[in-house]
């Protein structure tokens, strides 16, 4: 169902649970601030939830915490998202209280400093947790200007923001035109639509207005940090997820580095006990997409980690066994088994791939698209489109060597 404002409702029962579980999805996430804002998305995240509707602050988080409600909310490039879990009889409770958080915030101007410090903490957070700092310097290297500007803010903007800047904001960014209100779990489908239209049937037709993607910084940049570890981040391109090669990706991906049967796992750490930890994984947006790396390591080591790690993305295009893809099956099947007995993913994976793909993959069809792999299908994916250019990011005493030759040749 699509509401005249654009809000598209899509509902998953499922049978044998007592829970449900639902998510908003909100287009227009930290790439659709405007230059100087950098952070407002993470700000207004939690003064969202600082009074709405009827209730005050103190008020509206015993009325949540009443219904159990396990919440979470987040900010992406690309879209904002509100969700929660809790029994199913007090869904309708929750979405009563969400219509008046998303809809009807108070945004008091003496309440948004807090909200405000929280979001500098948490970006000062990211110095304790240098995997983290590296993955955040990465995408925004990576992809285009704005779409890898840092979700959790950049503290010169967040220091400058103002409550009127913020409040105005949050018209831009929500923008219920392209919205998704997805739920699953035990729910009584017909009642929960006629619900959702009397709550949100007069929601705004505010369309999104995403700026043109600029060049992406790419290349090598290093962070001087003076501790006694390396932290390596690396990724190159690949088709995003609405490519008919998303599974060929996904499982070449998975054979590199997605585990400890991986290549990488193999190669660089236990045969030559290179790093502490190594790995890739998947990383995608709407246009844009790509496979994205890290290693833990030492000063003394990093410059052959890093050689290894290279050397196996090149001979990954050479191909993949039969037993390599078998365990990539597996754990993709696994993933995909795991998320069907969760009503929390099952409605974020319903609100996701109507946002991406603009319809709702069946389980079967995921299931049958996994089963059909064969190594001749993830070789047409080595033999195209699969980039040997990097974006490169590392934290540590020194910058490797090896990446700042080649970068100032």
């Amino acid at each position: 169902m699509t509401l005249p404002g654009g809000l598209t409702v899509l509902v998953q029962p499922v049978s044998g649970v007592e829970s449900a579980s639902f998510a908003f999805l909100l287009p227009g996430g930290s790439a659709a601030l405007p230059d100087g804002c950098c952070g407002a998305a993470a700000v207004l995240n939690d003064w969202l939830f600082r009074g709405a509707g009827p209730y005050n602050s103190r008020r509206l988080v015993e009325e949540l915490d009443s219904i159990g409600l396990h919440r979470q909310s987040s900010v992406s490039p690309e879209y904002l998202f509100y969700g929660g879990s809790l029994q199913s009889e007090n869904l309708f409770r929750a979405l009563e209280l969400y219509a008046d958080i998303l809809l009807r915030p108070r945004l008091q101007e003496d309440l948004f400093e807090p909200s405000r410090q929280l979001a500098l903490q948490e970006l000062e957070a990211l110095d304790d947790d240098p995997r983290q700092k590296v993955s955040v310097c990465l995408y925004e290297r990576f992809y285009p200007d704005p779409l890898g500007r840092p979700c959790a803010g950049k503290e010169e903007d967040l220091q400058q923001l103002t409550p009127p800047q913020t409040r105005a904001l949050k018209e831009r960014l929500f923008a219920w035109s392209g919205a998704v209100l997805s739920a699953a779990g035990k729910i009584d489908t017909h009642a929960f639509l006629r619900h959702i239209e009397t709550l949100f049937g007069h929601t705004p037709a505010c369309q999104e207005c995403p700026p043109p993607p600029q060049a992406a910084a790419d290349g090598y940049h290093h962070i001087p940090n003076p501790g006694a570890q390396v932290h390596i981040g690396f990724m190159t391109k690949v088709p995003p997820c609405d490519s008919p090669l998303y599974y060929s990706v996904m499982a070449a991906c998975a054979v590199l580095g997605g585990g400890m049967s991986s290549r990488l796992f193999t190669e660089v750490r236990e045969k030559r006990g290179l790093c502490y930890a190594v790995g890739t994984r998947y990383h995608s947006l709407r246009s844009f997409a790509g496979i994205s790396g890290y290693a833990g390591t030492t000063p003394d080591k990093a410059e052959e980690t890093l050689s290894v790690i290279l050397s196996e993305f090149r001979r990954l295009r050479n191909g993949i066994s039969e037993d390599e893809l078998l365990r990539a099956k597996t754990g993709l099947k696994s993933t995909l088994i795991m998320q069907n007995e969760s009503t929390s993913a099952r409605a974020s994976r319903l609100a996701a791939d109507w946002f991406y793909l603009k319809r709702v993959r069946p389980l079967e069809e995921i299931r049958r698209a996994i089963e059909s792999l064969t190594t001749q299908t993830v070789q047409e994916f080595l033999d195209g489109p699969f980039s040997q250019e990097f974006t490169f990011v590392s934290l540590g005493p020194q910058p490797l060597q090896s990446l700042q030759n080649q970068q100032e040749s």
